[in-house]
């Protein structure tokens, strides 16, 4: 069970890394759900239409990207735009919370680069 925790709680929490943190533990299930760090890289590269991410993430299903775009706005990370025109557009934005995770997931691409094998390599050819 997650509690809610004081100021001091969580900046003891966050500096010291204590062994569990509510709030990273809920970080980390946010931007962890699948596909999401593929959006979020995709909106920090400036795509903003519906289409325009489905695009740039191959795989990703049109009913799983409307879903987790519905899942970052309501966590106040991505702002949706209904743009009246004919025909009706939505444009998808990040708002600064959002943009706050461009070092994040600067981050994590770079440890990805540093330690992980390309998903393309045989398996036998990792341990080489």
């Amino acid at each position: 069970m997650i509690t809610t925790m004081d100021n001091d709680e969580r900046q003891t929490c966050t500096r010291h890394l204590t062994a569990f943190c509510p709030t990273y533990h809920r970080a980390i299930e946010l931007i962890g759900r699948r596909w999401t760090g593929a959006i979020l890289r995709a909106m920090l590269s400036g795509e903003a239409r519906f289409s325009d991410i489905a695009t740039a993430v191959p795989g990703l299903s049109d009913r799983l990207l409307s879903e987790r775009l519905k899942e970052l706005e309501a966590e106040g990370i991505v702002l949706r735009t209904v743009v009246p025109s004919t025909p009706v557009r939505v444009d998808y934005a990040l708002t600064d919370k959002g943009l706050a995770l461009n070092e994040v997931i600067v981050a994590v691409s770079d440890w990805a680069e540093n330690w992980l094998v390309p998903a393309e390599e045989p398996i036998a050819m990792r341990d080489r």
